[in-house]
């Protein structure tokens, strides 16, 4: 009879600390989780579209360089148009281009953007006009998902010079797709081909 009780009392007990643990921890997680999700929806609301690569006063387009180049670079930067899974199908990605001048005092000057497919083929050049990138700003380029043309190893040769010396800009894509509840988002960052105030 003692037995019984004691394990009456001890499903009891077990009850009760599942009933606190489901009140105190794991409630207040899903309702923290649902509040963050409303939070993040609230918020991404808010923000204004802007439209990829629109001009403004850090990121200008210009006729002719405004001082004599002294520094420069060429980039390579790998650029997924798509990558393969499953049993080798394709999956299609966004990819942007992001060039971000991380000098706090001087501009720098986009000369050239240029978009190769896999088998090394110029596409499409990004830039019509040399594009001044103001102190600390950025500019982008992008590639949607459905622009197919190309493949799992397309890429971009990015040119850029100062006219005094400068802090190296910071070059890299940013592939993303989002399908459901699921999604995938990989960066790659750009390599130095040549350095010089008249890289080609």
């Amino acid at each position: 009879m003692s037995n019984r009780i004691s394990d009456e009392q001890a499903d009891k007990f077990s009850r009760q600390v599942k009933l606190v643990v489901f009140l105190f921890v794991i409630l207040p997680i899903v309702l923290l989780a649902v509040f963050m999700e409303f939070r993040f929806r609230s918020i991404e609301q808010n923000i204004p579209y802007q439209a990829p690569s629109l001009r403004d006063e850090a990121r200008m387009d210009i006729d002719v360089m405004p001082w004599h180049p002294v520094e420069g670079q060429r980039l390579y930067v790998p650029a997924y148009s798509h990558v393969y899974h499953q049993k080798g199908d394709p999956y299609f990605l966004t990819v942007t281009l992001n060039i971000r001048n991380t000098d706090v005092e001087n501009e720098i000057v986009v000369s050239s953007v240029r978009y190769f497919d896999t088998g090394g083929k110029e596409v499409r050049s990004m830039l019509k006009k040399p594009l001044r990138i103001g102190p600390l700003a950025a500019t982008e380029f992008v590639i949607e998902r459905e622009d197919k043309v190309g493949g799992s190893g397309a890429s971009f040769i990015v040119e850029w010079q100062a006219g005094t010396e400068v802090n190296q800009p910071l070059v890299e894509t940013v592939m993303i797709d989002t399908n459901g509840q699921q999604g995938i988002s990989f960066i790659a960052h750009a390599v130095v081909l040549s350095e010089g105030p008249n890289t080609p």
